[in-house]
């Protein structure tokens, strides 16, 4: 009998508990995944913590109190591990933790997880070697003890919602108010009576200005985008992007200007993998090399897992960890390093080409499903359901013209014929 094929996984959130439980059922695979915090769920594991936990590490989750899917669970589920049936289409943010834990212990991943683990350190042993085996550093937060490990591949699944990226205005440093990203926010209560700009409106701004707008006194989002067509709430309005702070509010590039006591960045995040060296560049939010913006061109036994946006993100998981399984066990035909840097090439090209600036290189939207397809079908996979597509669509649809009232929708999967209905 051959030896198991030891995979490292970097962080125990839904790409990483995704990642272990499929590498698990593969016969002579065996997943080790370093998790930094002391529990499973990524991001969405609440804390009213922000800034720095008591070890001096980054707090990692962006959860807020009040946090409601924009998706429905339906199509948020991994392919073969549905939501609870009791629950409505769109659940709490506690709703999704649970469902973690219970996928977590369901396939028995607790065993292969060590806790309160940061990975350092990821180096190829033999850098001429497409198919090297790997070192893993890694520090142990509470005992400070550093262990140095071989793998025979690496999957990395640390997520890109905890390093918030924040442009710079002039006249910030002047700014008398209150100054926070969205990563900081927790609870309405805490700007109670308060007027809160908001910069940025796609998913995490429309929705945290929705949860201030019974609390605050005026909620402003500011944004580059048309003109919102479905109803706000009367106390939120909308303004085109900031040009200045002064002591005491924002002028706005129309000529406008707000009295403001806060200022909220929903304005996303940065890509960071400060383990992987020179592994990977990242550049106006572009990492290179990766094959299906997935795979490491030099190197194909290192996938980093969740780095496309604007997608159903469970299901895109499951495409990608399941064809980078593919790739390490010889089921899928391996390209050579040119055919897959052409390949990435012709992809940034088509987004250029379309309009796309170059800091959406991995950005998906429509994409994602012909996408998700080309992945299932390159490494021999069953695709997702195409109800999946159907119901997302519908589901944008739908927020796109009743944005305070689509979270209201219940819908069913089980048959064919109409996915919702309208409580």
């Amino acid at each position: 009998m051959s030896p198991a094929r030891r995979i490292a996984v970097i962080g125990a959130g839904a790409a990483g508990l995704c990642a272990a439980r499929n590498i698990l059922s593969k016969p002579h695979f065996t997943p080790v995944v370093y998790e930094g915090t002391n529990h499973v769920g990524g991001t969405w594991f609440f804390t009213e913590q922000t800034g720095k936990d008591e070890y001096g590490i980054p707090i990692h989750s962006s959860m807020y109190k009040n946090l409601r899917t924009n998706l429905p669970k339906q199509v948020m589920a991994f392919p073969d591990f549905p939501f609870n049936k009791s629950l409505p289409s769109f659940i709490k943010h506690t709703d999704v933790l649970n469902y973690l834990e219970s996928y977590c212990d369901e396939y028995k991943l607790r065993n292969h997880i060590e806790f309160s683990t940061l990975v350092e350190k990821v180096e190829p042993l033999e850098p001429d070697n497409r198919f090297t085996k790997w070192e893993v550093t890694t520090y142990h937060v509470s005992t400070k003890q550093t262990s140095r490990n071989i793998f025979d591949g690496v999957m990395v699944c640390n997520g890109h919602f905890s390093v918030p990226r924040v442009p710079d205005i002039e006249g910030m440093s002047d700014f008398q108010g209150r100054l926070l990203h969205s990563h900081e926010y927790r609870s309405p209560q805490d700007f109670e009576n308060r007027t809160v700009v908001i910069l940025g409106a796609k998913s995490s701004g429309t929705d945290i200005a929705l949860d201030l707008a019974p609390h605050s006194t005026k909620v402003v989002m500011s944004h580059k985008g048309s003109q919102f067509k479905s109803e706000l709430p009367s106390n939120v309005e909308e303004r085109p992007v900031p040009l200045r702070f002064t002591q005491t509010g924002v002028d706005f590039v129309d000529g406008t200007h707000i009295e403001c006591d806060v200022f909220m960045f929903c304005t996303g995040y940065k890509y960071t993998f400060p383990f992987l060296g020179n592994l990977v560049s990242v550049d106006n939010n572009r990492i290179t090399p990766l094959y299906k913006h997935l795979i490491n061109i030099k190197y194909p036994t290192l996938s980093l897992i969740g780095v496309c946006c604007i997608i159903c993100p469970f299901p895109q998981f499951h495409c990608q960890v399941n064809y980078a399984i593919s790739l390490m066990d010889g089921s899928a035909k391996l390209l050579s390093e040119e055919e897959m840097l052409e390949d990435e090439k012709q992809d940034f090209q088509a987004r250029i080409e379309s309009g796309l600036p170059p800091r959406h290189a991995h950005l998906m939207g429509h994409r994602q499903w012909d996408y998700n397809n080309d992945l299932a079908d390159l490494g021999g996979n069953e695709r997702i359901t195409d109800n999946v597509r159907l119901l997302y669509d519908l589901c944008h649809r739908r927020r796109t013209f009743n944005l305070m009232l689509y979270k209201n929708d219940e819908y069913d999967l089980s048959g064919a014929g109409n996915f919702y209905k309208v409580d």
